[in-house]
């Protein structure tokens, strides 16, 4: 197979020739808009031994935890309003990700973000040796509704329909710090490969938006990224969600120019490296139907847009600090850094993807 070089920001200053993207249909030109209710965020951090046994005063969705050390043999278990304890169930770690000044932390911190089902607190077991433990209550479900400015037509990427931020309720001031500024603010670069992922959470999600915003807040406070760590996230019934803040022009993860919005999901190797997450753990079971359907449809649909063969052979370049990584065009994490991500299953399923993604883009 013939490995192809991607050029990163230092081979377009010398001058060699790169396909433009086709801007044109990118999405849609929105006329009006309408109000919609999003239930707000609450939110409670909890340190030290707190963060073991923590009541927030606040009925609990999500719980994220974070610490230093072993990656195994954390739990958690859930308090009924009574006060009366569930069952202790294991934590799963989140894939691992970070900014690209962040080489190493993947590897030092581990991360879990588990439904909690309304409860009124949990406790955690962790394991021995585990230092900075943190864990953070989030409700994204029952807090005071806030009103969103949505568009009434239909979002949509070179034929992919997706649901906007402000669709599923993404609260942008999350994006600042407190003295106004902007935590992470964008860079763009030609996209040079595409990554898909597992957020190692919940199977059976009832509620999508409320999941991606407590992984909103867990990246964008918790994590201190400045937003949320992917470009898209597809949940299991297919149905796609805009990722991270890529401007005002109307175009997902990308600018007026084509080029790709740095995010968050692969430490070291993000700039020009687009992540698409898939809800869900798929271990030993793989994504539904819909799900991979969609997926199909939408990196067909960004191979396309950025010209990219889908089953080629690479050596990505990191276009800010030079680091190289000889990869599949369509990725999975666990190709970049040391993860379970994006679950054995899904993994073992990239090779029929590619062929797929490859077959839609030649159709359309």
């Amino acid at each position: 197979m013939t490995r192809r070089t991607v050029l990163g920001a230092a081979g377009l200053a010398a001058g060699v020739a790169v396909a433009a993207p086709v801007i044109a249909s990118a999405a849609p030109v929105s006329t009006t808009t309408r109000q919609k209710a999003v239930p707000g965020t609450r939110a409670k951090t909890f340190t030290g031994a707190a963060a073991k046994s923590a009541k927030p005063g606040f009925p609990v969705e999500y719980v994220g935890v974070t610490w230093t050390g072993a990656r195994r043999g954390a739990a958690i278990r859930m308090l009924d309003q009574a006060g009366k304890p569930g069952a202790w169930q294991p934590l799963t770690p989140v894939c691992a990700a970070g900014s690209d000044a962040d080489t190493g932390e993947p590897a030092k911190s581990v991360r879990v973000l588990v439904p909690a089902g309304g409860a009124a607190g949990y406790e955690l077991k962790m394991p021995d040796g585990a230092t900075g433990i943190r864990s953070t209550a989030i409700d994204t479900v029952n807090g005071p509704t806030v009103a969103v400015s949505v568009a009434t037509e239909t979002a949509s990427f070179r034929g992919v329909e997706f649901i906007t931020r402000a669709g599923w309720g993404a609260d942008e001031s999350l994006r600042f710090k407190a003295d106004g500024t902007e935590n992470s603010p964008q860079t763009y670069y030609p996209a040079q490969t595409l990554t898909v992922h597992h957020t190692a959470g919940a199977n059976g999600d009832l509620d999508p938006a409320a999941t991606i915003r407590a992984y909103y807040y867990l990246h964008a406070i918790t994590n201190d990224w400045g937003d949320i760590g992917y470009h898209f996230l597809v949940d299991e019934a297919g149905l796609v969600y805009e990722g991270r803040y890529s401007g005002t022009d109307g175009i997902p993860a990308h600018n007026a120019d084509g080029k790709m919005v740095t995010a968050f999901h692969t430490s070291g190797f993000n700039s020009g490296n687009l992540g698409i997450a898939v809800l869900g753990t798929f271990e030993s079971q793989a994504p539904t139907a819909a799900a991979r359907a969609s997926l199909t449809k939408l990196l067909a649909a960004l191979a396309d847009y950025h010209d990219l063969d889908p089953e080629a052979a690479v050596t990505f370049v990191n276009p800010v600090n030079g680091v190289t990584r000889d990869v599949q065009m369509i990725s999975g994490h666990r190709d970049w850094l040391a993860t379970e991500c994006p679950g054995t299953t899904f993994y073992g399923d990239l090779p029929a993807l590619r062929q797929d993604v490859a077959a839609a883009r030649s159709s359309s």
